[in-house]
């Protein structure tokens, strides 16, 4: 049994003749007769009632209608789930909070890119809710986020730490605060502010770190790369970890710099997740291996802070 035999008995029901039908498949009517027949053979039933008139469908054939419109439609469901494979395979989508994205990112991208010709891969910024969002919705494969050490971690994904590092000060390399060997939160303070907004980690981080205490002045911007681009305009400082920073194309023209924060021992983690349940395609393994490997070569090169990602965190 061949599935075009059960589309042709499907196209003489639908269109009334066995004429009607082999005009509609480009066939000739004695070709898709002799087809027709051959099913019949195999099933033991005339599918077909045949008058010098014409051949229209059987009463017999008719009661298998419904079986045999049945298996065409589950087979425009497998090739069209087949299909949506396909594509998947052939795209990577990953969530990035922005103050994980380009000294590790672009490196890793190029490499999976070398390796992976034909995949293609959408970078997705957003904040760390809306991607743990499309995490468990499946809408992106991988998520890049920042904690804090201690955070709890979400039990609904596999959470895998790439780099440790400290919370410094972000600024202009002819800012006062760049002539000062560490920043306190005093100093921090006579200068303009850049606050990332509500939902990321750094803006928590602002919040706890002068505990109330207000700023000459501060901005609120969406994202570290933003922040980073308001530094290199002189519109003032800002917070970030410093794997955003080291390595960061501003930071290598000479753009910006940064300083530690005087008394502060605050990690922050930059890790990839992506959720427990379902399936991984292999494009998105093989970039998640990328961005491990990636971490590490980073960390070796930059040492922020003079650590490295120490591997998978404990789940929980």
């Amino acid at each position: 049994m061949r599935i075009e035999q059960l589309a042709y008995i499907e196209a003489v029901t639908r269109l009334g003749s066995l004429r009607r039908a082999a005009e509609a498949l480009h066939l000739s009517q004695p070709a898709l007769s002799e087809t027709v027949r051959n099913l019949e053979r195999e099933l033991g039933v005339d599918i077909l009632d045949r008058k010098r008139s014409g051949a229209k469908i059987s009463d017999e054939g008719r009661e298998l209608l419904p079986h045999i419109i049945g298996v065409l439609d589950a087979v425009d469901k497998l090739r069209s789930a087949a299909d949506q494979q396909h594509h998947i395979s052939r795209t990577v989508r990953l969530g990035t909070v922005n103050a994980a994205t380009v000294p590790l990112l672009v490196p890793a991208i190029r490499e999976f890119r070398a390796g992976h010709p034909v995949t293609q891969v959408e970078v997705i910024g957003a904040q760390q809710a809306e991607i743990h969002r499309s995490l468990l919705e499946g809408s992106v494969d991988l998520g890049l986020v920042n904690y804090l050490r201690g955070d709890d971690l979400p039990p609904d994904f596999h959470t895998t730490e790439l780099l440790r590092g400290r919370p410094v000060v972000c600024v202009r390399p002819d800012s006062p605060l760049a002539a000062l060997h560490e920043v306190s939160v005093t100093d921090l303070l006579t200068e303009p502010l850049i606050v990332m907004r509500a939902g990321y980690v750094m803006h928590r981080f602002v919040h706890r770190l002068i505990e109330g205490r207000a700023p000459s002045f501060s901005y609120s911007t969406d994202g570290a790369e933003m922040g980073k681009l308001m530094v290199a305009e002189g519109l003032g400082a800002t917070v970030l970890p410093d794997f955003s920073i080291i390595g960061d194309p501003l930071e290598r023209s000479g753009t910006i710099t940064h300083r530690p924060l005087a008394g502060d021992r605050t990690d922050v983690l930059m890790v990839i997740q992506r959720r427990r349940s379902g399936s991984v395609p292999k494009a998105a393994r093989d970039l998640h291996e990328i961005f491990v490997r990636r971490a590490a070569a980073h960390a070796a090169a930059g040492q922020p802070s003079g650590r490295a990602g120490t591997g998978r965190l404990p789940e929980g």
